[in-house]
């Protein structure tokens, strides 16, 4: 992924702030002015969203997208790190700019306080470099998916459910979701976070690698995890890697495509698009 170079030289206060990041030689200020120039569309601002948000901010990520329609429960704050006891009722999208402003008052952060639709996804995304997918639910996987891949938009996708999680990348022309998952399962058949429970640690270790995984995408540096699928089993504190091919049948991303627009993905899986 490419990014317009920042023309105008660091300041002292971001030479001093991103110090750490310009020692690095796979960084130095070239890179950090790329971070500083990028723009992150983030997709929730629950579990998942929350660590990618936020080490992002902290990375000096210049434009930071937040799509978020629901409001800070007690439950959500056994996992999201976004929020705190305070921000109860309030909009997440709120309580995420005040959070990150906190951190990082020099990033720009944009609100999408509405349901990502199949009527708005390629509008909301078109400004943004990379997407970020951190939705629970399958209905606003496939669409985040599928209108990532129609906007030709890097996809950072990751997923947590009990005491696993799982993270991979999705470049256009190298696989998408529906190479990995064709269809979704039936209603019911997998059970959402607020069925069956998720380890309030583990949004934490899936979102920073999410977050890694754009920094490098930003950067170009490093490996992707594109072409492979990260598999993350914290009761056992097991990591393994599977390999991911596009699948030229796929109906998306194949040699000969069938979803060529984005369609009803309530009726898809037969189930509400919500956040985290």
């Amino acid at each position: 992924m490419t990014t317009t170079t920042q023309t105008s030289p660091l300041t002292p206060y971001q030479v001093r702030r991103y110090s750490r990041h310009i020692i690095m030689p796979q960084v130095g200020s070239i890179g950090q002015r790329k971070l500083i120039d990028a723009k992150v569309l983030i997709i929730g601002a629950g579990g998942l969203g929350s660590p990618i948000a936020i080490y992002l901010t902290l990375a000096g990520v210049g434009t930071i997208g937040i799509v978020d329609f629901d409001t800070v429960d007690v439950t959500n704050l056994q996992r999201q790190i976004l929020h705190f006891n305070d921000d109860i009722d309030k909009p997440k999208v709120v309580s995420a700019v005040e959070t990150l402003k906190a951190y990082n008052p020099d990033t720009v952060v944009i609100t999408h306080e509405e349901p990502l639709t199949s009527d708005n996804a390629v509008e909301v995304m078109k400004d943004y470099d990379i997407v970020v997918n951190g939705a629970d639910n399958f209905a606003a996987r496939y669409l985040v998916n599928d209108a990532a891949y129609l906007s030709d938009k890097p996809l950072v996708d990751g997923s947590i459910l009990l005491f696993d999680g799982m993270a991979t990348v999705f470049k256009p022309g190298e696989g998408c979701y529906r190479c990995l998952f064709p269809t979704p399962p039936p209603p019911g058949e997998v059970p959402s976070c607020a069925e069956a429970g998720v380890l309030g640690m583990l949004p934490g270790m899936v979102g920073t690698i999410q977050a890694t995984e754009t920094v490098k995408l930003i950067l170009g540096a490093g490996e992707s995890l594109s072409g492979r699928l990260l598999l993350i089993d914290a009761l056992d504190m097991d990591f393994r890697t599977v390999k991911l091919r596009r699948n030229p049948e796929c109906p998306l991303c194949g040699d000969e495509p069938t979803v060529t627009e984005l369609i009803d993905y309530e009726q898809f899986c037969g189930m509400p698009v919500i956040g985290d």
